[in-house]
């Protein structure tokens, strides 16, 4: 029997999802997502990265409209899964690197040195050796990695290509671990021997996702580029680094009553034992800062918009500073490049309630397997029941728990609705899940293996190189 994904499971404050036409076309075929998991494993993250292209275009549009020229680097660490570069590749897209072995990757997979740049928050000899040799550009953060590059450049005898990393100085934007103000660089850009560095960018990164920050930012960045150019180093790019808005919702309002419900919830219905979800202001009824919004708006290109149709330094715009200065704006978008790219499926391993009498579903996985750093993941799943699926219980309404021995293994926080009950064999699809949820904190703990990641091929699916040697053994919680 067919079911319609959206009637079996939902919130009790609902929060549905925005999805592409390829994961509806999948969760309605309850008998393909059955097969994945039976063949890759409970969980399989499943991954199709067309949309990666449109959605960099979407941005190259926005910048274009103002005269501004937009490369975009790909945050390799949103996603592991080697699809993405080859999306990224082919798309002429230039990717962000922040490790040793995702500049491997990438160089195997024939992206050149030159459409990368590395912004690790730590970089090891090696990679500082890989990136120098391959000609890619290394996002500089501190004095100490300026002084380890230099001497990696000279014993290998190549020019190191740079980007300094800019700390604000602004008492505006929020005081930051990542980069230096613009004035220690320039005292230590100056003492460092001008043969073994070219300085060749100035990079940012801001936390959360403020289009009026990034402005503020630009214009103290624009004229330290000014300054640097003045000195001899010929600076061509600013990067402002990633956090680019997007929007996980298919409904403005779900997201406003959810945020209102959970500020009325006096008895803690809607979450796990009375959750207020970093809720803290009881009068507020909004998002906590520790909660990723996941209603934006706006999102990727009018927010590029916004940024670049902000006052500039002179008067003008950012986009007319960055035009008449020849500057190529740069961004490193993670989330908002990979949206609508992947899914991951769980199957239902048992249906019992706590000792206080508070119904649990637990599903084959870890809660490491669908979270980033946001306190929860805040989207109803979808709901999917093949035929090989056991018999139903009563319409009831719980909480979803995972594979973790602790008790607060709970894969979300939010109380769920079944109306047509949960069987053993039921599979849960969590959606929009390619952007850090899959991968940023999963965790092997118990040894339980790392969830399989399959890619969309010309002819069904296949799994990701990046599973090369990992066993294909499924590892249901039950037979």
């Amino acid at each position: 029997m067919t079911h319609d994904t959206h009637q079996l499971c939902e919130g009790v404050a609902p929060l549905q999802a925005r999805t592409e036409p390829w994961m509806e076309d999948l969760l309605a075929d309850s008998e393909q997502c059955a097969a994945l998991v039976r063949e890759y494993g409970s969980p399989v993250n499943v991954l199709d990265f067309s949309p990666v292209a449109r959605n960099a275009r979407e941005l190259e549009d926005a910048a274009r409209a103002h005269g501004v020229t937009l490369g975009v680097c790909v945050a390799r660490k949103a996603n592991k899964a080697l699809g993405l570069v080859h999306a990224a590749r082919e798309a002429g897209l230039g990717i962000d690197v922040s490790s040793l072995a995702e500049l491997q990757q990438c160089l195997d997979a024939g992206v050149a040195g030159e459409r990368m740049i590395v912004t690790a928050a730590v970089k090891s000899p090696a990679l500082i050796e890989l990136a120098v040799r391959s000609r890619v550009t290394l996002s500089l953060d501190n004095a100490d990695e300026l002084e380890a590059v230099v001497d990696v450049a000279e014993r290998v005898g190549a020019v190191a290509r740079v980007a300094l990393r800019l700390a604000s100085s602004d008492g505006d934007i929020a005081a930051t671990r990542f980069g230096l103000t613009s004035q220690a660089w320039d005292q230590r850009v100056a003492a460092a021997p001008a043969q073994h560095i070219v300085v060749e960018g100035v990079h940012f990164h801001l936390n959360a996702y403020s289009a009026r920050e990034r402005a503020v930012v630009l214009r103290e960045a624009l004229p330290w580029v000014d300054r640097l150019r003045q000195a001899g180093h010929p600076v061509t790019f600013v990067d402002m680094g990633g956090g680019i808005p997007m929007s996980y919702l298919a409904h403005r309002e779900q997201w406003t009553r959810f945020w209102e419900a959970l500020n009325e919830d006096s008895d803690g219905e809607l979450t796990w034992r009375g959750d207020r979800l970093g809720l803290v202001d009881p009068h507020a009824a909004r998002p906590s800062p520790a909660m990723y919004p996941y209603w934006q708006s706006p999102v990727r290109g009018q927010w590029l918009s916004d940024v670049l149709t902000a006052r500039g330094i002179d008067g003008a715009t950012i986009a007319a500073d960055l035009t008449a200065r020849e500057l190529e704006l740069r961004c490193e978008p993670g989330r908002s490049i990979v949206d609508g790219c992947g899914m991951t499926l769980a199957d239902v391993a048992f249906r019992k309630s706590t000792s206080d009498g508070i119904p649990l579903v637990g599903l084959a996985m870890n809660r490491t397997q669908v979270r980033s750093t946001s306190v929860d993941f805040l989207l109803d799943p979808r709901w999917v029941r093949p035929a090989s699926a056991g018999e139903p219980g009563q319409p009831m309404e719980g909480f979803l728990v995972g594979a973790y021995c602790v008790e607060e293994e709970l894969l979300l926080r939010r109380r769920l609705r079944f109306p047509h009950g949960v069987a053993r064999g039921d599979i849960a699809a969590f959606v929009n899940t390619a952007g850090y949820l899959m991968h940023i904190l999963e965790s092997a703990s118990h040894q339980l293996p790392l969830a399989l990641n399959v890619v969309r091929t010309g002819t069904g699916w296949a799994r990701d190189q990046i599973d090369a040697g990992a066993p294909a053994v499924a590892h249901r919680a039950l037979a």
